[in-house]
């Protein structure tokens, strides 16, 4: 009897395929970003849109102009850029002219994406890092507003200042703004804002920060698709909850935590930036610990930083920190003995 040998063969590993690609992962990310950014564009009109286009366009372009002057092969099939692109203008107010998610594009793709090697070889977040960078122009990116709800308040492509806009549209005080100060955020006549409106997005912020209750159904669908774990956001937003509730500013410390976690963009960053696969550890564990990191820098900024929200810089230190989470947590291989991973370091 004839045997066939070839069943016998065994290519080299790995021996697990799946179907899900980069472009998948990101083709999920794309749509769960669609959550906060339609109702973005309800909250503050059709501006919210034409700066999308800019930030996603921007971001396409730049990285497919690089690809071609470097003769690199073209990667923007893979959506890597859209969602730089998407995640970048969320953390902006509608406010900023619109000309800063150009720069703030070619920031994120070119200096931290592409000079580094590409997706996959940053070490730090690309639309965090221009986010922090847009920093350098703070009268602007900390113009807030307050979300108008089926009405086209602000400009479609002019400047918006606080000389040409109504003081009704202008914030002048955010919730993070009257918690630095030590006190619960409340309104231009004294009120504390109260829980529900913090949830569903009545207040000023950035576009993509206002409301907790979208961002936390767009978790779910990130979840359902195993494109992240929970591992990150609950360490993050757990720490955060904790810290604030052992260290409160005034008498009651549960409400004190709430605010502190469903103001600003925390639970934003907690989703859609601390997860990001290059930025951070690659172990569960690791997870754990980066996120619980990303918690404390949190409360430490914005109790005793210079601005109100420490999300970005927080995860941006992490950032940093993400090789040697995972050479502390890295697992021991199989079969080899515990005494031995120490002998291997030191060698």
């Amino acid at each position: 009897m004839k045997i066939n040998t070839k069943q016998f063969f065994m290519s080299s590993s790995p021996h697990i395929h799946t179907d899900d690609d980069t472009r998948a992962i990101m083709s999920d990310v794309i749509i769960a970003l669609m959550f906060p950014l339609i109702l973005a564009i309800y909250f503050f009109g059709f501006r919210a849109l034409v700066l999308t286009i800019i930030s996603v366009a921007s971001s396409v372009v730049f990285e497919a102009l690089f690809c071609k002057l470097t003769k690199k092969a073209m990667t923007i099939r893979d959506l890597s850029a859209v969602v730089t692109g998407l995640l970048l203008v969320l953390c902006l107010p509608v406010s900023v002219p619109l000309w800063m998610p150009v720069v703030g594009a070619f920031f994120a793709i070119v200096v931290v994406k592409q000079m580094y090697g590409g997706l996959g070889k940053n070490f730090l977040n690309p639309a965090l890092s221009a986010h922090a960078f847009l920093f350098a122009w703070p009268s602007l990116i900390s113009l807030l507003t307050k979300p108008t709800p089926g009405k086209n308040a602000l400009s479609l492509f002019g400047n918006i200042t606080r000389e040409n806009v109504s003081p009704d549209v202008i914030a002048s005080v955010t919730p993070l703004a009257k918690m630095k100060l030590g006190n619960l955020p409340t309104t231009e006549i004294g009120e504390v804002i109260r829980l529900r409106d913090v949830a569903m997005g009545n207040i000023a912020g950035a576009m993509g920060e206002i409301s907790a209750i979208v961002i936390i159904a767009a978790l779910i669908y990130l979840l359902i698709r195993r494109v992240i774990t929970l591992h990150i956001p609950a360490a993050y937003v757990l720490t955060v909850a904790f810290l604030t509730f052992v260290f409160p500013h005034g008498s009651n410390p549960w409400l004190w935590s709430l605010y502190s976690v469903l103001s600003g963009g925390l639970l934003f960053g907690a989703v859609f930036m601390a997860t990001d696969y290059t930025t951070s550890p690659a172990t569960p564990r690791g997870r754990i610990y980066y996120g619980i990191g990303c918690g404390v820098l949190t409360v430490l900024l914005r109790y005793f930083g210079a601005h109100n929200e420490g999300v970005t810089f927080a995860i941006l230190m992490m950032n940093l920190l993400t090789f040697f989470i995972d050479r502390v947590c890295r697992p021991r291989r199989f079969g080899q003995k515990k005494e031995k991973v120490g002998a291997e370091d030191e060698e």
